[in-house]
């Protein structure tokens, strides 16, 4: 198997990270802006194409296709698809904003930055709701078999969420942990929790086939505001897709506990190319021809 982005299952979480999300600008230029993407991409980056960088390009990657929006009863799960997603992790805020600039210049003028967001680590894994995040992400090969293709690549889903955490703390204790399905202090799931809890929602094993992915989220705070930053990766958007469409109540009208709290504001899937040689290995897109849609 050809090597992954090494940044799709390194733990745990970085100490910092942003994504920054990229629309094309001057289609005529990109061919040379993914020449300096593969030069500047090391082992503290992940990249993933979307869809719309994929089409202009004029070819085809299996498997890869837009965030869906997915609407339910009191549920609505915005497509906000982007062409190119950098996702840069380290340990400095201001090393990881140099870098960023330095993307922003070595995709200019092919790309424009539409997006960037800081992420960060909450304790030893945690969201801000104060409940531990991706307690069930397999790990070894199971990681390996969740996140990746037999060539490498790998499938990226991301969606920002806004949570209301003052409307979460007002809640009983109880309420809270019901939200979200585990109790607060040790992290036990709980039997008793209602149909309606996160972790009942989303239960991998509970999927037919099983939907495990690779999660990755982080926290985000700016402007007054904060949620998760939520990152999954998968061997394909199958996995995650059932997880969402019965989180929004379209497999048995039970929507997830977790809407109550927060509401998703963006909503997009990557292909993430596999690395040879230390670089990406773009040669699914070798036969790429510029297309202007017409």
């Amino acid at each position: 198997m050809s090597h992954y982005q090494p940044g799709i299952l390194a733990a745990p979480v970085p100490l910092q990270a942003r994504h920054l999300f990229f629309a094309v600008q001057t289609l005529e230029a990109v061919p040379a802006a993914l020449d300096a993407l593969v030069q500047l991409v090391d082992s503290a980056a992940v990249v993933g194409f979307g869809e719309p960088l994929v089409n202009a390009l004029g070819t085809h990657i299996d498997g890869l296709r837009p965030f869906p929006a997915v609407s339910g009863p009191g549920a609505n799960n915005p497509s906000t698809q982007q062409a190119l997603w950098v996702w840069l992790h380290g340990v400095d805020r201001g090393e990881l904003l140099l870098r960023s600039r330095a993307y922003e210049k070595a995709l200019a003028p092919a790309f424009g930055l539409v997006q960037s967001t800081e992420g960060f680590r909450y304790k030893t894994g945690f969201d801000l709701t104060d409940y531990e995040d991706g307690t069930e992400n397999p790990h070894d090969d199971a990681a390996v078999d969740a996140a990746l293709t037999d060539s490498g690549a790998s499938f990226a889903a991301i969606q920002q969420w806004q949570h209301d955490l003052d409307g979460f703390a007002a809640l009983p204790a109880q309420e809270r942990d019901h939200i979200i399905g585990r109790r607060h202090g040790d992290n036990e799931e709980l039997d008793d929790a209602p149909e309606s809890a996160h972790t009942k929602r989303t239960a991998q094993e509970s999927f037919t086939p099983e939907a495990f992915v690779v999660r990755r989220s982080m926290p985000w705070a700016e402007n007054g505001q904060a949620g998760l930053m939520f990152l999954a990766f998968g061997h394909s958007f199958d996995a995650f897709e059932a997880q969402l469409r019965r989180m929004s109540g379209l497999e048995d009208g039970i929507v997830d506990g977790l809407y109550r709290i927060s509401t998703p504001l963006t909503g997009g899937y990557y292909w993430c190319p596999p690395v040879i040689g230390g670089h990406l290995d773009l040669s699914a897109l070798a036969n790429m021809k510029l297309s202007t849609g017409n």
